[in-house]
C-alpha cells in the first residue's frame, strides 16, 4: 500500500518511516475524541474573473459545506475523522496551514472541495480543469496524480512553476494526491508553512501516512 502510493505519486521517501508514522496515526485515531465538524467557514473574496483570492478580504456570507455534502450522521462521522486528522497533522508538524480536498461533481463541473482544514480562511473550491491547472499547484497535482514538494515558493515561481497564491506569507508548500483502491485520484491535501525548507523527510512521512488513511473518510 505504501509502496504503491509512492510509486503512483512519484515520491522518493522511505517506506519504513511512513509505516512507522502510519502506525502512530492509527493509535491516535483509536484513542482520540472526535472534534466538531465545521459545516460553515469564512472564505476570501475572489478577484476579477474569480481566479485569485483577495487575501485579507472575507466574503460576508460563510461558505456552506452542507450545500455540497449531505448532513446525515455517516458524513458527520467521516468529516469529524477528517478534522481529527487535520488536528493531528498540525500537532505533529506545526504546519501553518493544512487542508483536505475531495474531487466533487458540482453544478459548475468537477472541482476540489475543501472538507476540513487548519489555518487562515482560503478558497473552498478549485475547478478541476487544465486551464485552472496552469496557475494552480493543487489542481495540477489532482490531474497529474503526482505529489509536489516546494521548499522555496519564491524560487519555484521564478522558475515558472504552477502556483495559486492565497497567503503571501507562505514560503514552503507540499501538495499530495489522495487515491482510491484503483489508484484513481479522488482528492488532494495541501500543506503550507511560513518558512523555507519546512518539509523534511519526517514531516513528509507524516503527510503521506495521512494521505493513505484519509480516503477511508471521504464523503
Amino acid at each position: 500500500m505504501i509502496s504503491s502510493y509512492l510509486n503512483v505519486a512519484q515520491l522518493d521517501l522511505d517506506p519504513q518511516l511512513i509505516a512507522k508514522e502510519l502506525e502512530l496515526l492509527e493509535q491516535y485515531i483509536a484513542s482520540s475524541q472526535l472534534p466538531s465538524v465545521r459545516w460553515e467557514y469564512q472564505i476570501p473574496e475572489l478577484g476579477e474573473g474569480g481566479a485569485c483570492s483577495l487575501f485579507g478580504y472575507l466574503q460576508d456570507e460563510p461558505f456552506k459545506l452542507s450545500d455540497y455534502v449531505a448532513t446525515h450522521s455517516q458524513n458527520e462521522h467521516k468529516l469529524a475523522n477528517l478534522q481529527n486528522i487535520v488536528n493531528y497533522i498540525q500537532q505533529q508538524t506545526q504546519v501553518d496551514w493544512y487542508g483536505i480536498y475531495q474531487a466533487t461533481d458540482t453544478s459548475e463541473g468537477a472541482q476540489l472541495l475543501k472538507l476540513a482544514y487548519h489555518g487562515a480562511p482560503s478558497r473552498p473550491l478549485f475547478p478541476l480543469t487544465e486551464a485552472f491547472a496552469a496557475g494552480s499547484n493543487n489542481v495540477q497535482v489532482a490531474l497529474s496524480k503526482q505529489g509536489r514538494v516546494i521548499n522555496n515558493v519564491e524560487n519555484y515561481l521564478a522558475s515558472g512553476g504552477e502556483y495559486y497564491t492565497c497567503d503571501p506569507k507562505v514560503k514552503s508548500e507540499t501538495c499530495l494526491p489522495l487515491f482510491n483502491t484503483q489508484n484513481e485520484c479522488v482528492g488532494i491535501v495541501d500543506a503550507e508553512a511560513f518558512n523555507n525548507d519546512f518539509f523534511d523527510s519526517r514531516t513528509l512521512a507524516i503527510l503521506v501516512a495521512c494521505c493513505i488513511k484519509i480516503p477511508h473518510f471521504l464523503v
